[in-house]
């Protein structure tokens, strides 16, 4: 695989500390900076800046895959095997309601990966991946 080059993705929020627990407690997202109207989050290596912009926050639309409906609007991260699998448990400890439950998507074909899919504070929605094969991720 190629070398890793992080992104960014800046999104809109509700609350600060609701999101500041949300992604640092319960995800285990090391906290950057942060000011009363925005706070960054080192997101599996890559760079989040939640920012409280309620107005910008809208309900997603959701598209059909492998029999399930996905929110259009979702972001996340693909997570080696064994640490999806700490996630989902971990979630599955904290009650958090999810849209998609943690499942094994498109079984016995091409791009074979675990999937779950859940909603943040602000009702961002997030997906989170692996793949036991990663030469898979954009197999066709």
């Amino acid at each position: 695989m190629e070398q890793f080059k992080p992104f960014h993705l800046a999104f809109p929020i509700n609350d600060i500390e609701e999101t500041r627990k949300f992604y640092g407690d319960l995800l285990g997202c090391e906290i950057g900076r942060s000011t009363d109207k925005w706070i960054d989050f080192n997101f599996f290596g890559h760079q989040l800046s939640a920012h409280v912009k309620p107005e910008e926050l809208a309900q997603a639309h959701a598209n059909q895959v492998d029999g399930k409906y996905v929110p259009v609007r979702h972001f996340g991260a693909i997570l080696p095997w064994a640490e999806w699998h700490e996630l989902a448990d971990k979630l599955k400890e904290n009650a958090i309601d999810f849209i998609i439950e943690p499942y094994i998507r498109f079984q016995g074909e091409v791009g074979e990966q675990a999937t779950m899919f859940f909603l943040d504070p602000a009702g961002n929605a997030l997906e989170f991946k692996s793949f036991q094969d990663p030469s898979q991720i954009f197999a066709k």
